[in-house]
């Protein structure tokens, strides 16, 4: 599977250009046989430099950079390899995923606990 399409890989760069913006994730990466995901915002100039939410399945999700090469060339069980999701529809800003995530110790896309953690966000809890 292709992880990114040109219309995503242009507008992710787009993101990367607009600093001190909480975007909202435009692709969901995951591990198809494992608990992997990521949520991706941004990409640098490189091509490469990918940044978003990573959760490797440690109960510790962290928002930063990773490399596209390196997911890209992640060999799984059966010679599978990382998959994007590509139904995925952000409805809220990376900030309330990772808020959500740090609350449940993964990533998750419940409608309920998003909207939970965007009022924690919002009241400063």
């Amino acid at each position: 599977m292709i992880l990114l399409t040109d219309d995503l890989r242009d507008l992710l760069l787009a993101n990367g250009r607009q600093r001190d913006v909480d975007h909202v994730p435009l692709v969901k990466f995951f591990n198809p046989v494992g608990a992997a995901t990521w949520l991706i915002t941004e990409m640098e100039p490189d091509g490469d430099t990918l940044f978003g939410l990573a959760d490797l399945g440690f109960a510790s999700p962290e928002i930063g950079s990773f490399s596209l090469s390196e997911v890209t060339s992640m060999r799984l069980p059966s010679g599978m390899g990382i998959e994007r999701e590509i139904l995925f529809e952000a409805a809220f800003p990376l900030s309330v995923y990772a808020e959500a995530a740090r609350q449940a110790g993964r990533i998750l896309e419940s409608d309920r606990l998003l909207t939970i953690a965007a009022a924690s966000l919002r009241s400063g809890d």
